[in-house]
């Protein structure tokens, strides 16, 4: 078995490896030859660029080179098995390291593929001889299930690769098991080049201040079905969709599977061509869905955020973000998903439910990642708050509202401005709301020809509304639930009024002359 692999790893891969690749291989080498036996390098290449190409070359002139084994870890079994055939594609005959796997025969091989938790029980119980393991490679170097296992290579030289050199973990910054950073090819470089698919964004201001944070420094499941399992949220959901995506291979990522499983019905009931999945089922449900994703050309899938690595389906032509994540890592590994390129797709398109456009900016921006490597904590607390991201939002009408406002130039209202301006002149805070509601009746009685339309075009101002006076209060200081719901009430109430009122007055103004009897 031994005779074999050496005669393997002496042939050439049918690979093509691109000049990028060649590039990032040549630095690593350098590294190897220059580095002690116990450093440990970071390499980062964005998803889609080919980091398993890149290690698996690295693996095959490293066995060619040195006498010493080689061990590639994952943290999933699918990664673990995906690894395992892209290096035997480059001639690399490896051994699988899993729960069921006979290690009696270890001996014969010289690269292993394990997955994290496996391998520490195998290490553990010292059933896995590593006496000879020279490199070590970390697929999707980010997660932290790996630095438990560190101490078992203190003698080797560890590579880690991942699409963000940023950690999941906030309190295990990567610069403290990494020397160094290298960093690959930009997504703005992979897209003109045609490597990788450039993405249309389309994003939605988001309410998101009932989101909560878990420990782990995310939103957590809880909150964030309470918010995207609503009934506001489904339509705002499928509406999108229907707008931007309607007929095409679409991927939605949810944060909960009831979430996703309401996405499900929601898009059933509307005659939509979808299914759900999750981690729950079964490797043969698994198949069988996947199977159906890549043959239908509009096929919907739904899921928890199960396809942020190791799922590679160039078909894809849209990503949903249906919802919020504080993860940078994350955020790009939903939005690659949909990134592979194909002859016919240039280009994709992510809808993005989440405000994660305003959070961390557009995918494939020039970000420093030796600067996020080197000081992660300035990184994280610059990102801006949801508080502060949707106090700088601006209130749009939908296309289809504002078409009823067709006569009105402007029917913005800025509700912060008209405080600041209020209260330094020593003026009440009440009469930003007053100045909002004759702002409202002034676009309903120019858009109408009696009091009665005035009052129905008032009904359709819900959302504005809605915006506005999350706006007062958000400057007053004043945000309880029943405050807002009472406060609400209130401005509707004095809206209608107004227009009983001023409807004939107001129209005269703006007309010139009154409005017919």
């Amino acid at each position: 078995m031994a005779e074999i692999a050496i005669e393997l790893q002496e042939k050439k891969t049918g690979k093509e490896l691109y000049s990028y690749q060649l590039g990032a291989i040549n630095q690593i080498f350098k590294k190897f030859e220059t580095a002690p036996d116990d450093y440990h390098l970071l390499y980062q290449l964005p998803t889609g660029g080919g980091k398993t190409v890149i290690f698996s070359e690295i693996v095959r002139q490293y066995l060619k080179h040195h006498s010493k084994k080689v061990l590639v870890m994952t943290h999933r079994v699918e990664l673990c098995n995906q690894t395992s055939e892209m290096l035997t594609g480059f001639g690399v005959v490896n051994k699988v390291v899993n729960s069921t796997a006979n290690l009696d025969d270890q001996e014969q091989y010289s690269c292993f593929v394990a997955m994290v938790e496996t391998l520490n029980n195998r290490l553990n119980d010292d059933k896995l001889d590593i006496s000879d393991i020279g490199l070590v490679i970390i697929d999707e170097a980010h997660y932290n299930s790996f630095t438990k296992l560190f101490k078992f290579f203190e003698k080797s030289f560890i590579l880690g690769v991942t699409a963000t050199p940023l950690s999941s973990n906030k309190n295990l910054p990567m610069n403290d098991n990494y020397n160094e950073l290298i960093v690959g090819e930009t997504i703005t470089a992979l897209i003109e080049n045609e490597f990788l698919a450039s993405a249309e964004v389309f994003q939605y201001d988001m309410g998101l201040t009932s989101l909560e944070v878990g420990s782990n420094g995310d939103y957590t499941v809880k909150s964030s079905e309470d918010l995207y399992s609503s009934n506001i949220m489904l339509d705002k959901l499928l509406h999108t969709y229907q707008k931007h995506s309607e007929g095409k291979k679409t991927l939605i990522f949810n944060n909960g599977i009831n979430t996703s499983i309401q996405v499900y019905y929601t898009f059933k009931a509307a005659g939509l061509p979808i299914e759900h999945l999750d981690n729950t089922a079964t490797k043969k449900q698994r198949r069988q869905i996947l199977k159906w994703f890549k043959e239908t050309p509009d096929a919907i899938l739904t899921s928890v955020s199960i396809f942020t690595t190791g799922f590679d389906e160039p078909t894809i032509n849209t990503i949903i973000l249906n919802r919020a994540t504080k993860s940078l890592t994350l955020y790009y590994q939903m939005i690659g998903r949909g990134s592979r390129i194909l002859n016919n797709k240039p280009t994709f398109s992510v809808i993005d439910l989440g405000n994660n456009h305003h959070r961390f900016g557009p995918w494939g921006a020039d970000l420093d990642w030796q600067s996020i490597f080197r000081s992660p904590d300035y990184y994280l607390e610059r990102l801006l708050s949801d508080e502060e991201l949707e106090g700088n939002f601006r209130y749009e009408m939908p296309e289809e509202l504002r078409s009823k406002f067709v006569r009105s130039d402007e029917v913005y209202f800025d509700i912060k401005t008209t405080y600041i301006a209020a209260t330094t002149k020593g003026e009440s805070s009440k009469v930003v709301l007053e100045r909002s509601i004759a702002q409202h009746g002034k676009i309903c009685i120019e858009n109408s020809e009696d009091v009665y339309d005035a009052l129905i075009l008032a009904k359709l101002l819900n959302d504005d509304i809605d915006h506005r006076i999350h706006k007062y209060a958000k400057c007053i200081s004043r945000s309880t639930h029943n405050f807002l719901i009472w406060l609400k009430e209130d401005y509707q109430k004095k809206l209608n009024s107004y227009l009983r009122l001023n409807f004939d007055t107001v129209f005269e103004e703006i007309h010139g002359f009154p409005p017919e009897d």
